[in-house]
């Protein structure tokens, strides 16, 4: 048995070429603000969320929590990336019990088209293949979000299976470890 990302978190920050993957701090309430509100973010996420509404329930120091990520360059958040463990209630699987990990990326509007989702990916997936070997990881997207079926391809990603959740088509796809 692997160890939970919660007996290991949290981790070093992870260094990129241009990134940082780090644990989520007080200075980075106004950029998760800005990412949970905006109107760009939310068309695939199911919607914006009203920013007086998470400006209220926000802690002072937001997604502090094992398996989130926050993605910094040049000292300002741009995105998470999380680890999460995808519920066995939910649609999409690769093991019957479920529960495998699954990799989710949110990034500034300002952040897209760079290559920073890339970037903060494979180090997030290749810190996840040292903390649980053999783990193999799941990730579901709007099947319409052709960027990010795209990047998913990239990472390594297959399509295992499309089925429709939160309204809309979902491609999901398994990365299995080499």
């Amino acid at each position: 048995m692997t160890e939970s990302v919660t007996e290991i978190w949290p981790p070093a920050p992870i260094r990129t070429e241009r990134l940082v993957l780090r644990e989520s701090a007080a200075e980075d309430r106004a950029a998760f603000l800005d990412l949970f509100s905006s109107p760009e973010v939310g068309t695939h996420i199911g919607g914006a969320r009203p920013r007086e509404e998470l400006e209220r329930g926000m802690p002072q120091v937001p997604g502090r929590r094992p398996g989130l990520f926050v993605i910094e360059r040049d000292g300002a958040m741009i995105g998470v990336i999380t680890l999460d463990r995808r519920g066995a209630e939910r649609r999409g699987h690769v093991r019957p019990e479920g529960g495998e990990t699954e990799l989710g990326y949110l990034l500034l509007p300002q952040a897209w088209g760079q290559g920073y989702a890339a970037e903060a990916s494979a180090a997030a997936l290749d810190w996840c293949a040292g903390a649980r070997p053999g783990e193999p990881v799941v990730l579901t997207t709007r099947t319409a979000n052709d960027r990010a079926v795209r990047l998913a391809l990239k990472l390594g990603f297959t399509e295992v299976e499309r089925f429709e959740e939160y309204g809309a088509e979902q491609w999901f796809g398994a990365r299995h470890p080499a």
